[in-house]
């Protein structure tokens, strides 16, 4: 068994978005029953993008 290591989490700097609700109302229709937020979402689709981006360069 390998060795437990505490995560630490990372720095985070708080901004203010405002989202149309058509979006809102999927991301949450899309996250219902599962064990992940608003926030979470939306910063694994940012990444996701920015890998995106970065491959298509």
């Amino acid at each position: 068994m390998g060795k437990f290591k505490i995560p630490s989490i990372p720095p985070t700097t708080n901004k203010t978005i405002r989202f149309p609700n058509d979006v809102v109302k999927n991301v949450e229709e899309a996250i219902k029953g599962k064990e992940c937020t608003f926030s979470a979402f939306v910063i694994a689709a940012v990444k996701a993008a920015l890998e995106d981006m970065e491959e298509n360069k």
